[in-house]
């Protein structure tokens, strides 16, 4: 079984942020392949999707940002999970609104759910989506940057990430995830 985890915070207050890219695109994915996110177990919200090349699992961790390990780790082990059918969507400050960056492996660059899932997993050889959400304009802090929602303008952006990375998430499926970078990065 393939993992697809998104990344974000539990909570009505944070629906559409910034952070919360990795669970709009498991939202997308989820409503796509009509399998429901309902499905609760250690401490996430999942569906198990029936694919014709097999099953996965979508997945988004209920433990705040900071803390996704304490629910990968989990769904990993209970469902024996390898690494190299795991992939992570989240948002990153250093691209340009809207732009994807894939890669097989990598530090978590700063990005504390990424810190929090590679000490959990005790790796960071598993693949990741990069979703885009630019930089804070002068004088705003970081925090308060990644908890706001997209401007009317970085709206069109976003679906089109959005999109994007459903697209490549499906071709993971048939797919080396190296030939997805290509097409894809």
């Amino acid at each position: 079984m393939k993992l697809i985890v998104g990344l974000g915070n539990p909570g009505k207050q944070y629906e559409g942020t910034r952070h919360n890219i990795g669970f709009m695109c498991v939202d997308a994915l989820a409503a796509k392949w009509n399998v429901p996110l309902k499905e609760t177990k250690f401490k996430g919200m999942y569906a198990i999707a029936h694919r014709p090349e097999g099953k996965v699992m979508l997945l988004k961790p209920l433990t705040f940002m900071n803390l996704s390990g304490e629910c990968v780790r989990p769904i990993v082990d209970y469902f024996d999970i390898d690494i190299d059918d795991i992939v992570v969507i989240y948002d990153d400050l250093d691209l340009e609104t809207g732009k994807l960056r894939l890669r097989q492996k990598g530090s978590a660059g700063g990005h504390n759910g990424m810190k929090s899932i590679i000490q959990h997993l005790g790796t960071q050889e598993f693949k990741r989506i990069r979703v885009g959400i630019g930089r804070p304009p002068a004088g705003m802090k970081v925090p308060d940057y990644v908890l706001s929602k997209f401007s009317k303008e970085e709206e069109p952006l976003i679906e089109q990430a959005v999109e994007k990375v459903v697209q490549a998430c499906e071709l993971w499926q048939s797919k080396k995830f190296i030939d997805v970078m290509n097409e894809f990065n």
